[in-house]
């Protein structure tokens, strides 16, 4: 067809650093849908064509290959929308954020393989450095999205942010609030799932953008002192614990829970001469901020979210009974609680212990294994976790012939709790007899027609 093209960006980029990458990106000096639809009919494949945006895209060999024609960009103050026109491959390499995403592959036949790089991008992989090919502040004022993507880049590659560069992130933070926060969120969540989370909050905070995007959890940040009583850095300790939980574990949200366990410590705050600072409630308190969080956020209002609302809430239960006499009936409660996520709060608690007295951490977590030992014996022997008491609502109006009423509630949480404190087993027969003493103690008499069959065994869903 006569086109010159390049592989350009992330693919070039992830080669030289040895990481997998399955997306191409295809700068056609000309048009780039054109070409992906020659290339579409050669390989009997299906194009999806973005004409708004003048790219194409399809996949093959487990490959997606996006194609776009050379172009140069230029913006207005109140928009991240560029305007766009036809330009050379040093215009649309100019155009990218960063020199190390600027690297480019020729696929022409008299250059095949070459490396095109004007920027100097090399130097920087080899360096570990995040640069912009151009000035720094006219590329994030253009695009203020850039500056995310430069600190989740540190943060995933663990490379350093260009001086420069990193002063023109502060300069322009305020130009963050011409994003949505749906484009803030997707990098955010990047950066939570990272190698090391902890990089990336820090680059945020450093730079000024934490505050403008995160402000509940920039207010973590800091150390107020009373007399000999100071308490710790609520900011610090939480990216210790997102770190010590990502070491462990790959599931997001388990690490957002990390990012929010403590999040309302600032709001909680009390102060008392005798015993100095404490953080009273904080749990409960954060469990409630997580949703606005999440809906400020753009993160997702789904089970994700009630998930790590219930990590929040309950993340110091497991730590209380470290610290006290593991009781049969504490673990129960904290089974029934936490249901099939009480590994996950394990793991979440785990890492919340970062003292740095060793013979502390090694009390905890052997306090921890107590804990488990007693849930997996209790689990084995009770059937609590996720458990459903053996007397229903339906079952209790049916035996005694009433209607909906305060005193069905009260039959069966009182069942409930003789089950977790251990007083009966989770058994229908037991149930099912303190029910009639219970119903006995409140007047209610049996319907004669009323003889509940014994249902399914108790225990999970």
């Amino acid at each position: 067809m006569g086109l010159r093209i390049y592989v350009v960006g992330g693919y070039v980029r992830d080669h030289y650093l040895r990481r997998p990458s399955t997306d191409i990106d295809v700068v056609v000096v000309g048009s780039g849908i054109e070409l992906a639809r020659a290339l579409g009919e050669r390989l009997h494949t299906k194009v999806s064509v973005f004409k708004t945006f003048g790219t194409a895209m399809l996949r093959a060999s487990g490959m997606e290959v996006e194609f776009v024609g050379a172009r140069r960009e230029s913006y207005t103050r109140d928009s991240r929308k560029p305007q766009v026109e036809a330009g050379t491959l040093e215009d649309d390499q100019r155009r990218r954020d960063f020199t190390i995403n600027a690297l480019a592959w020729s696929l022409n036949g008299d250059t095949f393989g070459e490396l095109v790089d004007p920027f100097e991008g090399m130097y920087d992989l080899e360096d570990c450095i995040i640069r912009t090919p151009c000035d720094p502040d006219v590329t994030f004022s253009d695009d203020p999205l850039r500056m995310m993507r430069a600190v989740r880049f540190a943060t995933q590659l663990g490379f350093d942010i260009y001086p420069e560069t990193f002063d023109a992130i502060a300069r322009n933070r305020e130009r963050i609030r011409i994003v949505s926060r749906e484009r803030i969120a997707t990098e955010l969540n990047k950066i939570v799932a990272s190698p090391r989370p902890s990089i990336g909050f820090e680059l945020l905070e450093l730079t000024g953008l934490l505050e403008l995007i995160f402000p509940e959890m920039h207010r973590l940040k800091g150390v107020e002192r009373r007399g000999q009583h100071a308490h710790k850095d609520n900011f610090v300790h939480t990216l210790k614990v997102l770190d010590n939980v990502a070491a462990k574990s790959d599931d997001l949200w388990l690490r957002w829970a990390a990012v929010l366990h403590d999040i309302a410590k600032p709001l909680c705050k009390s102060y008392d001469p005798r015993t100095g600072w404490a953080f009273h409630g904080h749990e409960v308190v954060g469990s409630k901020l997580v949703p606005g969080i999440f809906r400020a956020l753009k993160l997702p209002l789904n089970e994700h979210m009630k998930f790590v609302q219930k990590m929040v809430f309950l993340h110091l239960r497991p730590i209380i009974l470290s610290e006290e006499m593991v009781t049969d009936s504490a673990v129960r409660r904290l089974l029934f609680e936490a249901g099939d996520d009480v590994e996950r709060l394990m793991t979440l608690c785990e890492a919340d212990i970062t003292s740095g007295i060793d013979a502390k951490v090694k009390r905890y977590l052997a306090n921890f294994e107590l804990v488990r030992r007693k849930m997996k014996d209790l689990e084995e022997r009770d059937r609590i976790r996720n458990f459903q008491p053996p007397i229903t609502g339906d079952l209790i109006m049916q035996t005694y012939g009433i209607r909906p009423c305060q005193v069905i509630g009260e039959i069966k949480e009182i069942i409930k709790n003789a089950i977790l404190d251990g007083r009966i087993r989770n058994d229908f027969d037991e149930a099912f007899a303190l029910m009639e003493q219970l119903a006995a103690e409140r007047g209610l008499k049996r319907v004669p027609a009323a003889i509940p069959n014994n249902p399914e065994p108790a225990g999970k869903k």
